[in-house]
């Protein structure tokens, strides 16, 4: 989703830099969650050191041997082994150095890999949820945007401090739910689709209506989250329409003026009478409406 949507749900317990970390990468943490571990970098360095080991020795005996070769007058030999000697260490010498954006992007692997373990069972990955759940998401994040992405949220005119921390442990609890229910609808399906035996009919049935009723459960919370995001947008709206009139109303006395040198007339655009009262209609509308959000903002809180 565009702005808020994003593809990894974190915990709100889970520390600042932590979630921080694991929302900037979910094309790494997909990789791990697909089984993918880096390489550690004791093991690199070690066998870094290796090959550099094994040239090492391998031109230092190509040495010694070419002076076997000088002192028994083998001269031909001699030059060759010591020329061959003398690239190897020149190779070695000039092998490329790792490049460093590379390195810092496999310290950046391992760390996301480390954050991932540590916080194991903390994070929501678009990877862990099935098609259904993934709609469901969806819906949950856009309404959550909606409210967070308010001027009447950015005015204070709602519970800002109270959005600011129900909405993400609103937005986590129904992650964390649809993940299970996508394991537990996957293995079931698996489960089923092999043919179910009459013995173990039933058992299935009630597991899944229990799949289903989990399903309806987290629907209510979307929903209530969306009731919530509507009553927003209504808010939104008069807050914007009475902006607007007040705009128009500081304007009044110079289209008055134009009005009486142009000779139209008072007539000409009754409209401009009503300003006054449809600012009062919008303030009673806004009112309403912000207090309607406040209702389904303590109705979600539950």
């Amino acid at each position: 989703m565009a702005g808020r949507q994003a593809k990894v749900i974190v915990d709100p317990a889970v520390p600042r830099d932590a979630a921080a970390l694991l929302r900037d990468n979910p094309e790494i943490l997909a990789r791990i969650h697909d089984g993918w571990a880096p390489a550690h970098k004791r093991l690199r360095l070690v066998a870094g050191l290796t090959a550099q080991l094994a040239v090492t020795g391998t031109a230092a005996l190509a040495g010694l041997y070419g002076l076997t070769l000088f002192v028994a007058g083998l001269y031909t030999p001699f030059v060759v082994m010591t020329t061959g000697a003398a690239l190897m260490v020149v190779a070695l010498l000039l092998r490329p150095r790792p490049d460093a954006e590379v390195e810092r992007r496999h310290a950046l692997e391992r760390l996301v890999h480390d954050k991932s373990r540590g916080h194991h069972g903390r994070y929501v990955l678009r990877e862990h949820l099935d098609e259904p759940a993934r709609a469901l998401m969806a819906r949950a994040q856009e309404a959550v945007e909606q409210v967070v992405g308010s001027q009447v949220n950015a005015e204070g005119l709602l519970d800002d401090a109270g959005n600011a921390v129900m909405l993400p442990v609103q937005e986590w609890e129904i992650a964390r739910l649809l993940a299970k229910l996508s394991e537990l609808r996957a293995e079931h399906q698996e489960v089923v689709s092999e043919g179910v035996t009459p013995e173990v009919a039933a058992v299935a049935e009630a597991l899944g209506e229990a799949l289903d009723s989990s399903q309806r459960a987290v629907l209510a919370r979307v929903e209530a989250l969306e009731r919530y995001a509507g009553h927003v947008a209504d808010a939104e709206r008069a807050y914007r329409a009475r902006r607007q009139i007040e705009r128009f109303s500081a304007r009044l006395p110079r289209y008055e003026e134009l009005l009486a040198e142009s000779g139209a007339g008072g007539s000409a655009v009754p409209e401009l009478g009503r300003l006054s009262d449809d600012a009062d209609r919008l303030e009673q509308a806004l009112r309403d409406s912000v207090s309607s959000a406040h209702e389904a903002f303590r109705h979600l809180r539950g």
